[in-house]
């Protein structure tokens, strides 16, 4: 693992999810990857329904699992004043919000797909759902393959 005291995941998925099962099959991988350790540390872009679905369930894991240091961080390709008014919102929903050292001199359009690089970059971990051989949730899964990330894939 790439930091041996903390186990890091982070997600990647379409921002709308067609099954009710997606939301109980991320429940029960955090759940297994609860086993491993002690202290985690989740990476969320917060940019659909299926990072809105992971981070509930980490906040939910936060809630069950007090015994655990579990943090949920949202990675943004953005500096927060480009987020206002929502910047006092995200704080309550997210115990840290990163923004990666580099993307600040990425041409604005290049952002999301270096921002989601960043994350596997940053991770031992990777819940993809992916649908479609396209667009950026694809685009971030290639990317964790060819890296040989440990990647639990949610849609064929």
């Amino acid at each position: 693992m790439k930091n041996r005291n903390v186990i890091t995941c982070a997600f990647a998925g379409h921002r709308q999810v067609h099954s009710a099962e997606v939301e109980k099959k991320v429940g029960e991988i955090l759940e297994a990857l609860l086993l491993l350790g002690d202290r985690f540390e989740f990476l969320c872009g917060g940019m659909g329904e299926f990072d809105s679905l992971c981070a509930a369930q980490v906040r939910r894991l936060k809630k069950e699992h007090s015994d655990k240091y579990i943090r949920l961080c949202l990675v943004t390709p953005y500096l927060l004043s480009k987020l206002d008014p929502l910047g006092k919102d995200l704080l309550l929903k997210y115990d840290e919000i990163l923004f990666p050292s580099g993307i600040e001199s990425v041409f604005w359009k290049q952002a999301i797909p270096a921002r989601n690089r960043w994350m596997v970059d940053h991770a031992d971990f990777l819940i993809a759902y992916v649908l479609y051989p396209w667009g950026g949730a694809y685009q971030t899964l290639c990317y964790a393959q060819k890296t040989g990330s440990w990647i639990f894939r949610l849609a064929v």
